[in-house]
């Protein structure tokens, strides 16, 4: 019986994919056998994602410098792609930016860009992949949105806005796209140990205590925690799942029922 969770064969393009949570997607991806396409704006980072993609599970991988807040960027690179490898099977968005202060101090340029890159560059990436998926009858598109998709959060409005934008994005392509074989779904990530949650512990003292004391699982989640969810949804196992989005939080948005008996 064939693995339904091989993707031996298949092309996945992955945005923002040379760093955190988008390169424990892209390992996900690689170690189920797939050809992994790295986009991104950093090239000798996403240089040395690609090496470690390749040296760790011997898979085709490349890099593509991707600017998702620029639509030209997006059409000529997802058309690079079509031009390399003849297909994309997999999409993954994941490129996104965050701008933390209080509601009122943000400015129409900043609201603008963390739009554009996180919510309209995920939509213009999802249109770029659509007629080769369409015309495979096939594809699997995987967007990444954040536990800022079902709640709020007072000092990241327009980044929630973008990502409970990305949640009803899911939904609406799934529905869209259902009968020409795409199916559209979406990872929540919960407190994750990236770069950037580096920088949002240096600007919240006591926040790692937070994460650690609310998370049922008593941990940050990392980058790793990933390469499954990203191997399921990308794969056959998940061909009766679509408009869905599945938490990766180690159990933190059920924090408020947790009791202890010890």
């Amino acid at each position: 019986m064939k693995d339904p969770f091989s993707l031996e064969g298949k092309v996945s393009v992955v945005t923002g994919g040379n760093g955190g949570i988008g390169k424990g997607i892209a390992d996900g991806l690689a170690a189920k056998g797939s050809a992994v396409v790295i986009a991104a704006r950093d090239e000798s980072k996403t240089a040395e994602a690609v090496e470690d993609i390749r040296s760790r599970f011997g898979v085709t991988a490349s890099g593509l410098f991707m600017d998702v807040a620029e639509p030209q960027s997006i059409t000529s690179g997802i058309q690079k792609v079509l031009d390399e490898y003849g297909r994309i099977d997999v999409l993954v968005n994941n490129a996104g930016v965050n701008i933390r202060k209080q509601p009122q101090d943000y400015t129409v340029e900043e609201w603008d860009k963390i739009l554009d890159i996180n919510l309209r560059g995920a939509f213009l990436c999802c249109q770029a992949v659509y007629p080769a998926m369409k015309k495979a009858g096939r594809g699997k598109i995987i967007n990444t949105g954040s536990m800022t998709s079902l709640y709020g959060l007072g000092k990241v409005v327009p980044y929630a806005c973008s990502k409970m934008g990305i949640l009803s994005l899911t939904y609406s392509l799934a529905l869209a796209w259902a009968r020409d074989g795409i199916f559209v779904n979406c990872i929540l990530p919960g407190w994750i140990d990236t770069p950037l949650t580096v920088v949002a512990r240096k600007d919240f003292p006591g926040l790692s205590q937070f994460v650690e004391d609310k998370t049922p699982m008593g941990r940050w989640g990392e980058p790793a925690d990933f390469m499954g969810i990203a191997a399921f949804l990308a794969s056959s196992a998940s061909d009766f799942i679509s408009g869905e989005y599945i938490r990766v939080d180690g159990g933190f948005a059920q924090h408020g029922n947790t009791v202890s008996f010890d």
